[in-house]
């Protein structure tokens, strides 16, 4: 333990050794400064990209980068600011980051280009080189900002009297973020109009406020308003400019005074002019607004109370009316001063003269008494009156009795002057039917009073027909059809619709609006009547759109018709003809006749006319098969056999008629179903005169042969099944054969020496006639081969062969010797019809049990027999052995 710790004491002193003699050695330049902060300042603009060279911290402290362990670099405080810089830990380089730095952001409230200072402090590590970096960065201001008007619109008021060189502060002055050159720098105007001028004032806070000047006279009445743009110009490299609207409004002072448009008027009155007739107006105009422009009427003091109390002057309106009756035998002529009074002005004088015509006792005097509104003598009619409406009375007055007066009317119009029932001198103006101001809006009619003898007194009317909204908007066409193709671009224009309104004012202005069964996709301008599509239209989608259009008038109530739109879509060959199946796939029996119908091909195609139409052909095959294009029917040139070839693929295109055209293909395949048109071949034995060598001590059960055939059709029509139908020299029983194998197996030992031949059919089980082909398979009982010759002529001689009556499943069966009777034939045949009811339903149980074993079997040797010369590799052996046995002999 002492040693240890002694060990760990020696340790410890060689490292502190190590660091007292480091300390010594090393340069003291690297340490002299590190007692106290250092201070570096650098300079950068805004704005710059990312990456940016800022400065180096380690290299203008001259530190010596040589030295171990090396320095570090650090930011101690993750501040926002710390943001726009990238410091390497290594070199101490400083540089730009991703965030590029906008003075004005950062120093927001700092006018002076000077002071914007980005303060960072930097650690110098590890613990034995520490020393506190302080680094400023002075961020200098970069013209990146236009100067902007608080508003876009700026509006001063100006009185028109303002004297020349006045000036008026803009009030909404640019602001620019930018300082120093880079702030606004002058104003100045982009139309002055010759009236005005900019000045520009600095304040002690250098900020710059422009001021507009007059320098011309302003009158209201020659122009009351200037609209320019002023422009506010920094001092940067270039100039970035700030606009604003400028509307400088003259406002009215009082500086003009009524005037009368006519100072002298003459007015005739008769001395039986009744109470209240409208004489005279005067009108007086002065250019000033408001109530700088204000005007009553008074008379001059010139005129006597009583002349005033007889004709009585509106002061608002001017108009001079009498005020009562005028007694025609004192005075004939009146002379009106009339004084036209603005606020602060001098009043103008207008003069009327009245002449009074006195009225001779016997000339008739015609009255009128108006029934229809009347206004300075005009009689107004709304055009909706119904026909017979009363106008106006008419009362023929200072007549004597034995004065006779003849009244009628005199102009053109629908209108007629009556005696008024049973009052005497009394007439009834009215109408004869409905007035149409849309035809004539004013009549002039005269009403004649005539005495015999005596003056012709003539009144005159003007009867105004005023305008009603009886009249609708009527379009140039009821039914507008439209053509357009479709896939057209959006917004196309259609058509423009026009309808006319021949009432006046708002009554007959049309507005046109789409009817409630419009589809959201057309638009109609409401003003011009332009009917656009703001979509695509596809005609295969829809072909054909209807709707209704209204065209509206303004009037009260208003009016409107309606016409149809029927649009409709053009069609482009923008679709593909198209087979209702990615492919087809068509089972025809083989041996099909030539030119029958394999399969029909459906195809569509959803464009209209030639673009629609379709025709078809065959890519590949075409020399076999053919193709109806009316019908799509796909057929063969000739029959076909499935034993050639069982498949066939095709590639129809199908081609439609535009231009240019579209195409589109899709594959058929034509399987061909097999007929059993193919009897079983056998191909063991080869012929009916090979035989076979079998010694008779032959133990029963052993296989002797096997017959082995194929055929060349599929399925049910390739199962073949092997049976005996005749036997020679065969002891009944002596040989069987499986019917599914055809292997021959004893069955009882062999008592004879000699020949033994075996008729086997070999059939399939085809529908509906199963084929079949026979075989003769011969065996030579004995123990040797001592006479070929001799047995050659045995399978050459002729002879009767006893027939087997039993089915070829029923042989294998019986074990005892067929040509003997063991049992009587009528007992059996007794014991049969007893059982044969009691068996039936056993036999129908059984036959469905070996229906579905069979064809489990049947399967299980499909893929043999469909390739019937695959041989197992045994049976391949026996079979040559069995070849070699009968070539020996």
């Amino acid at each position: 333990m002492f040693n240890n710790r002694h060990s760990t004491f020696s340790k410890r002193g060689t490292i502190w050794g190590f660091y007292i003699l480091l300390l010594c050695t090393t340069p003291p330049s690297c340490f002299a400064n590190f007692s106290q902060a250092k201070q570096l300042i650098y300079k950068i603009k805004e704005g710059l990209p990312k990456g940016t060279f800022i400065g180096a911290i380690g290299v203008d402290l001259h530190l010596d980068f040589a030295v171990e362990p090396p320095f570090l670099f650090n930011l101690p405080e993750k501040k926002v600011s710390d943001q726009y810089v990238d410091l390497s830990n290594t070199t101490g380089e400083l540089y730009t980051s991703a965030t590029e730095i906008d003075r004005e952001t950062l120093c927001p409230e700092n006018p002076d280009p000077q002071l914007c200072v980005l303060s960072l402090d930097v650690f110098i590590l590890p613990q034995q080189y520490f020393q506190l970096v302080k680094v400023k960065i002075f961020i200098e201001d970069v013209n990146d900002n236009r100067p902007r008007f608080p508003t876009d619109e700026i509006c001063m008021f100006v009185p028109e009297n303002t004297p020349v060189n006045a000036r008026y502060v803009v009030e909404q002055s640019a602001v620019d973020p930018d300082v120093g050159l880079n702030g606004v720098q002058t104003y100045w105007l982009v139309n002055d109009f010759g009236m005005f001028t900019l000045d520009v004032e600095e304040n002690e806070g250098g900020e710059l406020t422009p001021y507009l000047i007059v320098i011309e006279s302003l009158d209201r009445e020659v122009q009351d308003e200037y609209i320019t743009d002023i422009i506010a110009e920094d001092g940067g490299t270039p100039p970035l400019l700030g606009a604003a609207t400028l509307k400088i409004v003259i406002t009215d002072v009082n500086d003009n005074c009524p005037q009368f448009r006519e100072t002298q008027i003459n007015v005739t009155v008769h001395g039986n002019t009744t109470k209240g007739a409208h004489l005279a107006r005067l009108y007086a105009f002065d250019p000033d607004l408001g109530d700088n422009a204000q005007i009553s009427y008074t008379y001059s003091e010139r005129v006597p109370k009583d002349i005033r109390s007889l004709f009585h002057l509106d002061k608002i309106t001017g108009v001079i009316k009498l005020a009562r009756k005028i007694d025609s035998s004192t005075a004939t002529f009146y002379k009106l001063t009339v004084r036209a009074n603005g606020p602060g002005c001098i009043p103008v004088v207008a003069t009327v003269m009245v002449h009074i015509i006195k009225v001779v006792t016997g000339p008739p005097a015609v009255i009128p008494r108006y029934i229809a509104v009347e206004k300075d003598g005009i009689l107004t009619i709304k055009e909706s009156e119904p026909a017979f409406s009363p106008i106006a009375f008419f009362t023929i007055k200072n007549t004597d009795a034995n004065q006779r007066v003849d009244c009628y009317l005199e102009g053109f119009g629908p209108f007629r002057l009556v005696p008024y029932q049973l009052f005497q001198n009394e007439y009834l103006l009215e109408t004869t039917e409905p007035l149409d101001y849309e035809k004539t809006q004013d009549y002039d009619l005269i009403v004649i009073a005539n005495s015999t003898g005596g003056p012709v007194m003539k009144t005159f009317l003007k009867v105004q027909v005023l305008d009603e909204n009886d009249n609708a908007p009527v379009f140039q066409q009821s039914l507008v059809e439209i053509s357009i193709e479709e896939n057209n671009p959006p917004n196309t224009f259609l058509t423009q619709l026009t309808a006319s309104d021949p009432d006046s004012e708002s009554r007959g202005e049309v507005i046109y609006l789409l009817g409630g069964d419009a589809p959201g996709i057309f638009v109609v301008d409401r003003e011009t009547g332009v009917l656009m599509v703001a979509t695509s239209l596809d005609r295969e989608e829809k072909e054909r759109y209807r709707f209704i259009v209204r065209a509206v008038d303004q009037g009260t109530p208003r009016r409107e018709s309606i016409a149809t739109v029927v649009v409709t879509v053009q069609d482009r060959n923008d679709n593909s003809p198209r087979f209702i199946n990615k492919d087809f796939t068509f089972f025809v029996p083989e041996n099909f006749p030539g030119y029958g119908e394999i399969g029909v091909l459906s195809v569509t195609d959803a464009d209209a006319g030639e673009n629609g139409w379709v025709a078809l052909s065959i890519l590949n095959g075409s020399d076999i098969f053919m193709i109806d294009t009316g019908r799509g029917a796909l057929r063969a040139k000739t029959s076909l056999d499935r034993e050639q070839q069982g498949t066939y693929q095709l590639w129809i295109e199908a081609v439609d008629g535009g231009e240019p055209a579209l195409t589109s293909v899709t594959m058929v395949t034509v399987l061909l179903l097999d007929v059993n048109d193919n009897p079983p071949i056998v191909l063991f034995p080869q012929s009916n005169q090979s035989y076979m060598l079998v010694l008779p001590n032959t133990t029963p059960g052993t296989s002797i042969t096997e017959v082995y055939a194929v055929d060349k059709d599929a399925g049910m029509n390739a199962v073949i099944a092997y049976s005996i139908i005749k036997r020679k020299g065969d002891e009944p029983g002596s040989f069987a054969i499986d019917p599914e194998t055809g292997n021959i197996t004893l069955k009882r030992e062999l008592s004879n020496r000699g020949l033994y031949s075996l008729l086997v059919k070999v059939s399939d089980h085809g529908q509906p006639e199963p084929l079949y082909s026979t075989v003769m398979v011969n065996f030579f009982v004995n123990e040797t081969v001592s006479n070929e010759s001799y047995i050659q002529s045995l399978l050459t001689r002729e002879a009767d062969i006893e027939v087997e009556e039993k089915p070829w499943y029923i042989g294998q069966m019986t074990d005892g010797p067929e040509k003997y009777e063991l049992f009587p034939c009528r007992p059996v045949l007794s014991a049969l019809s007893v059982t044969c009811l009691g068996l039936f339903s056993l036999v129908v149980t059984l036959t469905s049990y070996l229906c579905c074993k069979r064809f489990k079997r049947i399967r299980k040797k499909r893929s043999e027999v469909e390739i019937p010369l695959k041989i197992k590799t045994d049976q391949a052996q026996t079979l040559n052995r069995k070849l070699r046995q009968i070539s020996n002999i």
